[in-house]
């Protein structure tokens, strides 16, 4: 059978148990129709780079497949009707990654230096590099006390 990865986003007001679900009922779809999943990744609520139906956020869930194409498809068009649904993406891949997602390694790595939830990506509050805290820098001097 072909291998694939199958990313889908799932509304952001919806909680992390019901993601569950939804994520339950697309691999009995697979599974119903002869396929397997072989890795389920719950990358958690993200930032997305602009709204998809008035949405800012949406939670990330990866499938690793194992999988006829008839499943897949038949998984996609389910999902397509689905209003908790907003984006689906399926690559066909030669070999699934074994162990942890790119993403969540990113993710582990980002919790260990102490990044600030949502802005780790861009650099966000961490001084930037723009000459480091204020503190360090001399004090202004003023220049209409020097005229006179």
């Amino acid at each position: 059978m072909a291998l694939y990865e199958h990313v889908f986003l799932v509304r952001q007001d919806v909680s992390a148990q019901q993601v569950e679900t939804i994520a339950d009922q697309y691999k009995a779809v697979i599974e119903s129709n002869g396929g397997a999943v072989k890795k389920v990744e719950n990358w958690g609520l993200r930032a997305l780079a602009y709204r998809v139906k008035k949405n800012r956020k949406a939670h990330y869930v990866l499938f690793n497949l194992d999988a006829p194409h008839a499943a897949v498809a038949e998984m996609e068009r389910q999902q397509s009707l689905s209003e908790d649904i907003l984006r689906i993406m399926t690559i066909r891949v030669d070999e699934l990654e074994e162990g942890p997602s790119a993403m969540l390694q990113k993710r582990d790595r980002d919790d260990r230096d102490g990044a600030p939830a949502g802005r780790g990506d861009r650099g966000g509050f961490r001084g930037g590099d723009r000459g480091g805290p204020r503190r360090d820098r001399a004090p202004r001097r003023d220049e209409a006390g020097d005229m006179e």
